[in-house]
């Protein structure tokens, strides 16, 4: 115990537990009862902790003595000892940083997409050749429409890789406003920050261990391993692509949706743009 709140915890347990008075409470710990009574006089100062709190939060590399600059600035005058020991209890110490960068996204809650092109997720699956070498499938879905926007066989796909394959997508369609993953290497890389950084597109990182915050992705990804990777078997890589390509043009153009009521995605996204032509 070397703090007064911790002494006067450790008073308060005392007391609570074996039912005895404060003062023989504070005799055995041996504990000043002048310290234990003592009533904090000091105000909150609740409006200095927000605007701590504020600069902070915007400029998340600044210690307590560029806030307390910033502060200053603002016509908030404070003692920087008296800053230090609030950025201290608020717990706004600058974290150090780790090896290299990595995307850090957004953690902002979602709501369901309301357009084409307003969300799209991606995900990676894995498979194997029939001699056993694996590979993988990196799919994108448009959430709202639900097309398979790609699926690109390789058997090695890097955060390159993938903002390459994004710039193709939107090439063909118009930037997104928001994109899902989970937390992958790949996902996070220095890559994928410049390709956020570039194109200005919200990426949203889903919680670790939360796999349906991405439902729309993993919904896909369970159609796509039961109805064609469990049933086929790929002898290489070229093999792969090319049945992987007529798979998504079947399910595009095809095979109906459920959730779309039982129409294929395609045609379920013609008919919303006519239906918007038309309003």
């Amino acid at each position: 115990m070397v703090t007064p709140d911790a002494k006067r915890g450790a008073v308060a347990q005392v007391c609570a537990v074996h039912g005895v008075s404060q003062r023989r409470a504070c005799e055995v710990l041996a504990v000043d009862r002048s310290s234990i009574r003592y009533k904090s006089v000091r105000p909150d100062d609740a409006a200095e902790r927000a605007a701590m709190k504020a600069v902070a939060a915007e400029r998340q590399r600044f210690g307590y003595r560029r806030i307390h600059i910033m502060l200053d600035r603002q016509g908030i005058v404070m003692n920087l000892k008296k800053l230090r020991r609030l950025y201290s209890e608020e717990k706004l110490q600058v974290r150090k940083r780790g090896g290299r960068k990595r995307a850090v996204g957004t953690r902002r809650p979602m709501v369901l997409p309301q357009a084409a092109n307003e969300r799209w997720s991606l995900d990676f699956i894995s498979d194997a050749f029939t001699d056993g070498r694996r590979f993988r499938v990196l799919a994108v879905v448009d959430d709202f429409t639900r097309e398979c926007l790609t699926l690109i066989a390789d058997t090695s796909l890097s955060g390159t890789r993938v903002a390459r394959e994004l710039d193709a997508i939107i090439a063909r369609r118009r930037r997104p406003t928001t994109i899902v993953s989970d937390n992958g290497t790949e996902f996070t890389s220095t890559a994928i920050l410049s390709w956020c950084q570039r194109t200005t597109v919200d990426w949203h990182y889903i919680a670790p261990g939360k796999p349906m915050q991405n439902g729309f992705i993993e919904s896909f990804n369970g159609r796509f391993r039961d109805e064609f990777l469990n049933e086929t078997l790929f002898s290489t890589l070229p093999d792969a692509r090319t049945q992987i390509a007529m798979w998504k043009e079947d399910y595009n153009r095809q095979r109906p949706h459920s959730a779309l009521g039982n129409i294929p995605p395609a045609e379920f996204a013609m008919k919303i743009r006519l239906e918007k032509q038309a309003a």
